[in-house]
């Protein structure tokens, strides 16, 4: 006797909760003709919320020991790989090969590592003491720079997420990140994972839905300090930057076509979503003139 399969319904991911979008709507992607999933389709004010949930984040997290985040995101990576089967899972009935998603997988948890590694080394290659022609030291030092939008690229379902959000993290920011319309799944997945770490709530917001719709409002949004852009529309681009001149958001536009490349594991993608803050500290005379400092 035939069933009719239930499909299941993948949530959005906002302060470590998984809402229904508030306006009640959802969309059905497909591989071919199989159905993949009931996917809510995030509003105006799903984006809001989310900013909301990660500008109270940011305070806890940029303020934890880099030595703190690199332990938290080692820790996705553990969680990640004990549920590997069911990414690859999902990943085959977005039209994977076995092998392909295997080394999707694979080369996610991979990729986590290498950043969770770059959490406490990062500023020891972008700070600096810089010379100066008076009695002053004059250090600069990078800061997160805050809340994040970010757009991940729409080929790869984990790769693609996992490339974008960690390096944007990996510094102390927060960040509301729109999945990939075509190949959502492993985007609400991997939010049980963090939601099952030692991520607070708030730092990683994840909404499924429509670029056309949404993307005016994450470059619009004037609590919103930065952009990570992936692909190549142009005018969607253009139109981006536009809208981010308000309230001078940092535009940042990337290609991931070679997403497996080594050049997406790089300190500068964490560089990407920093500030550098320049300091002056006197120096005080403790003696007579040539007897020191």
């Amino acid at each position: 006797m035939s069933r009719l399969e239930i499909l299941k319904t993948y949530k959005i991911y906002i302060g470590g909760k998984f809402p229904r979008t508030e306006s009640g709507r959802f969309y059905t992607p497909k591989n071919g003709t199989t159905p993949l999933g009931n996917i809510c389709l995030s509003s105006r004010k799903d984006f809001r919320n989310a900013v909301v949930a990660a500008r109270g984040a940011f305070d806890g997290w940029s303020g934890a020991t880099a030595y703190n985040r690199s332990q938290v995101l080692y820790r996705i990576a553990e969680m990640l790989e004990g549920r590997k089967a069911q990414f690859m899972d999902e990943l085959m009935q977005q039209g994977s090969t076995k092998g392909a998603a295997e080394k999707e997988v694979h080369a996610s948890i991979d990729r986590i590592i290498y950043y969770a590694g770059w959490c406490d080394k990062y500023t020891q290659l972008f700070s600096a003491v810089n010379p100066v022609a008076t009695s002053h030291f004059n250090f600069t030092v990078p800061e997160p720079t805050g809340v994040v939008s970010v757009f991940a690229p729409e080929e790869n379902s984990l790769i693609g997420l996992i490339s974008t959000i960690i390096p944007v993290i990996a510094s102390g920011n927060t960040c509301v990140v729109l999945a990939s319309e075509n190949k959502p799944l492993c985007a609400i997945t991997f939010a049980e994972v963090i939601n099952s770490s030692d991520v607070p709530g708030g730092v990683i917001n994840i909404l499924t839905g429509t670029r056309k719709e949404l993307h005016s409002h994450m470059a619009s949004h004037m609590d919103v300090n930065a952009l990570f852009y992936t692909g190549n529309d142009k005018k969607e681009i253009l139109e981006i930057k536009k809208l981010a001149v308000d309230n001078l958001k940092r535009v940042v536009v990337k290609d991931f076509v070679t997403i497996y490349s080594a050049e997406h594991d790089s300190p500068y993608y964490i560089e990407d979503f920093v500030e550098m803050k320049t300091t002056w500290h006197p120096i005080e005379k403790i003696g007579a003139a040539g007897s020191g400092y």
